[in-house]
């Protein structure tokens, strides 16, 4: 089974975390990891999936909440659910680590609250301290901080590699799971 990245954050994004979501989108793609995004055409979804196709890169999934969401251009596979809010469940679970630019919205706060209480692995990217002691408060282990798209993937890298080390927690689950 292919790694799975979900690359949450708001519609509204401000520019950082729209360049934090390229960037991380590019450098998921390098390593052949897959994007999952919110599939839609703004904010966060849009640009780590531009990010991850502008490299040539991997497969990116976008699961929409309904179908009249505008797809972005760079998703290769829409998945329409029709669950509005609910298909952040579907997000997250389908990821085996959750990395947040950006935690304006309400639907990408619930998504890390939904990853730390599925025991998904969830990285801040250049979240506020206030964020991170908050999350970090629910999740205590599962959820890091990076202060770059760099160190986050450089975090994801470190746990494979740890993962890769011990097989027999990769044959339990059935895939390469991390934890942080």
């Amino acid at each position: 089974m292919r790694f799975i990245v979900g690359v949450m954050g708001p519609a509204k994004a401000k520019k950082k975390d729209l360049d934090n979501a390229r960037i991380l989108g590019e450098l998921i793609a390098r390593r052949g990891w897959v994007v999952l995004t919110g599939g839609r055409d703004v904010g966060v979804m849009d640009a780590a999936c531009e990010g991850a196709k502008r490299v040539g890169g991997s497969l990116t999934i976008g699961v929409l909440p309904t179908a009249k969401d505008r797809v972005s251009r760079h998703v290769d596979v829409p998945i329409m659910t029709e669950m509005g809010s609910g298909r952040n469940n579907i997000n997250v679970l389908t990821s085996q680590v959750v990395v947040a630019c950006g935690l304006s919205g309400s639907g990408t706060v619930s998504e890390v609250a939904l990853a730390v209480k599925a025991g998904k692995p969830v990285i801040l990217v250049e979240a506020s301290a206030a964020d991170v002691a908050f999350f970090r408060k629910l999740g205590k282990r599962l959820v890091a901080a990076a202060a770059s798209p760099e160190d986050a993937i450089a975090l994801i890298m470190k746990q494979v590699e740890g993962r890769n080390r011990h097989p027999r927690s990769a044959e339990r689950d059935g895939y390469e799971d991390i934890s942080l």
